[in-house]
């Protein structure tokens, strides 16, 4: 009797892969149709939204780069702003990511959590990529024949030419400096040559005696001081140039810091909210 059970398996060996395989289901267990609905919702909420808060005034919450206040003097409101859209934007995409996907049946409960839990974060990774993708060809659009301007006049009004946007044109400059600067030099040239020092002290860290004492002699010239007058507002127009670099740094750290927890309690509220339509959806009863 033995021997026969084992003939039996013998003569069909696939017999066991083929109980396995009717265990599982053929369809992926990814209900992608969902999800991209609910990200396209989601980043079309977050664009209008977002949209909102520059209209009510908070232009530090605008999503084009030659818009709203720069990083420094984003206030609270701002970043309250931004989570809020990001929970409202978020969770409604992934709501209807868990309400319309498909109803998955023989399923254990704890794997069924855990798939709408995942088809809200796909939403809102998906979203994410999607508002990121329009907002950079936006801007790039909306900025792009003013960027184009801008370089032409930087280049136009800087020492030398286009040499205002090389690294060596620091150096290049220093060749020709006058031991007495040329008061009749326009404004424009001095203030193209200053910015240069300054711009390469900045980058070190420090501004070197000889460039000190340079614009020392460029600012007594202009102005008619003393070379020690001269010397003290040099020095103490680096200090401000320096902790307003310092201050700007700081704030661009700060708005990047809370950028990323609005961004992660949106993944949160996406994922929670996909377990909710989820559940919606499997309460509902066929008439």
């Amino acid at each position: 009797m033995e021997r026969s059970g084992l003939s039996a398996i013998d003569n069909n060996p696939s017999g066991f892969a083929d109980n396995f395989a009717r265990n599982e289901a053929h369809a992926s267990g990814v209900s992608w149709a969902a999800v991209i609905a609910g990200a396209f919702v989601a980043a079309a909420l977050w664009l209008i939204l977002l949209a909102l808060g520059t209209g009510m005034g908070l232009s530090s919450v605008s999503p084009w780069s030659n818009m709203g206040s720069s990083a420094s003097t984003i206030g609270k409101a701002g970043i309250v702003w931004l989570i809020i859209v990001q929970i409202i934007a978020s969770a409604l995409g992934g709501y209807l990511a868990g309400r319309l996907r498909t109803k998955w049946a023989t399923i254990h409960t704890d794997e069924v959590y855990f798939r709408d839990t995942a088809h809200g974060f796909l939403v809102w990774a998906v979203g994410l990529v999607v508002t990121a993708g329009f907002l950079a060809s936006g801007a790039t659009s909306m900025i792009g024949s003013a960027a184009i301007a801008t370089t032409a006049a930087s280049v136009s009004s800087a020492p030398g030419g286009a040499q205002g946007d090389d690294p060596n044109a620091y150096f290049v400059d220093t060749l020709f400096r006058a031991d007495t600067p040329n008061p009749v030099r326009s404004d424009a040239q001095v203030s193209a040559e200053t910015k240069l020092i300054y711009a390469n002290a900045l980058r070190q860290g420090t501004l070197p005696e000889a460039d000190r004492i340079y614009l020392a002699k460029l600012v007594s010239a202009k102005t008619g001081i003393d070379q020690t007058a001269a010397e003290q507002r040099v020095t103490e127009v680096f200090a401000e140039i320096q902790r307003t670099a310092e201050t700007t740094r700081k704030a661009a750290a700060h708005l990047s810091l809370w950028i990323f927890v609005a961004l992660l309690i949106g993944a949160f509220c996406a994922s929670y909210a996909a377990t909710l339509g989820g559940r919606e959806r499997d309460h509902v009863k066929l008439i």
